[in-house]
């Protein structure tokens, strides 16, 4: 297994490799000027894509007969991700993912579960954006924070999603023991309120206390 990842040619973006992965993967600066053979979009139905998408050559290490070139090698295939916001306050990057022939791709805050073996199945994660991408290796979770909600990625896809914790906006302030304990701003109160997750399954825990 290689874990080569060259994330420092995209400007801001990250690279967590947490999980153990059956791929390899480098994010382009910019899209190469001849496509290569195997190339895919997402989402497939996105206008004018191109436009500040994240580029990744991404080479699979399981070999599929149709997917290998004369020399016995895995062929590569080019995802072009489409952008979601030019702000960076909003995560652009590639994560492994807690099932190993997945690979997760944020452009703008606009998450996409990969599967590098079948580039054409993928699944695009519901938030817009993403503010947050969280590996949890420990917990075999990928955890995806938005403005009002948290939703956790497992080996088997979407493990669980919390229900609505703030009206815009959460901080995570500690995980231990099984617990996600955070803030969510309520605004009726006009402040700040605790809220805390059991980390398996997502459901509230009440009464929760900061530490």
């Amino acid at each position: 297994m290689d874990t080569c990842l060259r994330g420092a040619c995209v400007k801001g973006a990250i690279a967590d490799l947490s999980f153990p992965h059956n791929w390899t993967a480098e994010m382009l600066p910019t899209r190469p000027l001849i496509l290569p053979p195997r190339h895919f979009t997402y989402p497939r139905d996105a206008e004018e894509v191109e436009r500040g998408a994240l580029e990744v050559l991404v080479r699979p290490s399981v070999l599929r007969d149709e997917k290998v070139d004369t020399t016995g090698a895995v062929k590569p295939f080019l995802a072009t991700c489409a952008l979601g916001f030019r702000d960076p306050a909003v995560p652009t990057g590639l994560w492994a993912c807690p099932y190993p022939d997945e690979i997760c791709a944020v452009s703008g805050g606009y998450g996409y579960v990969i599967d590098p073996t079948h580039p054409q199945q993928f699944t695009m994660i519901s938030y817009r954006p993403v503010l947050e991408v969280r590996a949890l290796p420990d917990a075999g979770l990928l955890l995806f924070v938005g403005h009002r909600s948290m939703l956790a990625w497992g080996s088997s896809g979407q493990a669980w999603e919390s229900v609505k914790l703030s009206d815009e906006g959460l901080t995570i302030t500690s995980i231990d023991d099984g617990i996600l304990r955070g803030l969510g701003w309520n605004m009726l109160s006009d402040k700040e309120t605790p809220f805390a997750l059991e980390l398996a399954t997502g459901e509230r825990v009440q009464s929760p206390s900061q530490h």
